[in-house]
């Protein structure tokens, strides 16, 4: 059961989110309406797509939230099949390796999310870095192509570490036992998605308003020094003011804030370095101004894990 003023503090937090959007729609509009015809400018358009995408986003993940912990579960499962999706499409393999594809997409993903939904800790956390890891190579040797054998189940394998097995720490949130914080886990699912998020539109703001030397040129000439401490320093504040929906006091929600947007950071930029790699802006195009959903997520990949074990070894 849920307490009323639980229910408070979510439609509090969900409010401000919303109210959020309100503001930027309205900015966003009042920028397109100064800023049309002929004077039209292609940053305010991709600006306008960010924000409805982002009222998609919002939408279905107050939608899942009403399902309960089921429909989180399924929303992330929906990520998972979606990123992996993209991140074979953009990384090719050979026609043989199509039965091993099955088995990742209906099979271990299902799976995986299964078990997590189940709450079983103990299986979800090996089930792919170890069983999956083991049966892939394996699956791949009995079709019989050796092409590229090593190329082409260490890209499967990294895909399926990365889209599927780190992406379901997200949801394997609501799973922990926390004392004194029962039925609230949702709450730390959301303070997860926020600063991550935030955090990636931040150092994006910081770098084009102050950005002038790359950290990383030859890679993402876009992220910049300032944007990224900028960025990282902002939504460490923006996490610390959020700790009322957390279990942690003030100073953890900062430093838990600190963790994971670094790690989401180091996540955005190792997802630079195989687009780069392969000569493409996004991975996909499913959401509108954002590229493909493996683009939205890509901080959350290693962000996730981190905060997860952090707060199940510190807090359960």
């Amino acid at each position: 059961m849920v307490y009323s003023h639980i229910d408070h503090d979510l439609m509090l937090l969900l409010g401000g989110i919303f109210g959020i959007l309100v503001i930027a729609s309205v900015i966003g509009g009042i920028l397109a309406l100064r800023y049309s015809g002929e004077r039209r400018n292609a940053t305010i358009d991709n600006l306008n797509a960010r924000i409805r995408s982002w009222w998609m986003i919002c939408i279905i993940c107050v939608l899942a939230i009403v399902v309960g912990p089921v429909g989180s579960v399924i929303l992330f499962a929906m990520m998972s099949f979606f990123a992996l999706r993209e991140f074979i499409t953009l990384t090719p393999i050979r026609g043989s390796d199509h039965k091993v594809l099955f088995w990742c997409f209906f099979v271990f993903i299902p799976v995986q999310y299964i078990l997590v939904g189940m709450q079983w800790y103990g299986l979800f956390s090996v089930f792919i870095p170890v069983y999956v890891l083991l049966f892939l190579p394996v699956r791949t040797a009995l079709v019989g192509d050796t092409t590229h054998f090593l190329e082409r189940t260490a890209k499967i394998q990294w895909g399926m570490l990365i889209t599927v097995f780190a992406i379901s720490h997200a949801p394997a949130l609501l799973m922990l036992d926390i004392p004194e914080y029962k039925d609230q886990n949702i709450k730390l699912l959301l303070f997860l998605m926020i600063v991550v998020q935030m955090s990636d539109v931040l150092q994006y703001v910081f770098g084009k308003l102050f950005g002038k030397r790359p950290i990383v040129p030859k890679l993402s000439p876009n992220k910049t020094v300032e944007g990224f401490v900028g960025g990282i320093f902002v939504s460490a504040l923006l996490g610390m003011s959020l700790f009322w929906v957390t279990p942690f006091s003030p100073w953890e929600a900062g430093v838990m804030s600190l963790a994971i947007t670094l790690m989401g950071f180091m996540g955005g930029l190792c997802m630079s370095a195989i687009k780069r790699d392969s000569g493409v802006k996004d991975f996909g195009g499913i959401i509108a101004g954002h590229g493909g959903m493996l683009d939205r997520i890509d901080s959350l990949c290693f962000a996730a894990p981190i905060f997860f074990h952090l707060t199940r070894y510190f807090y359960t």
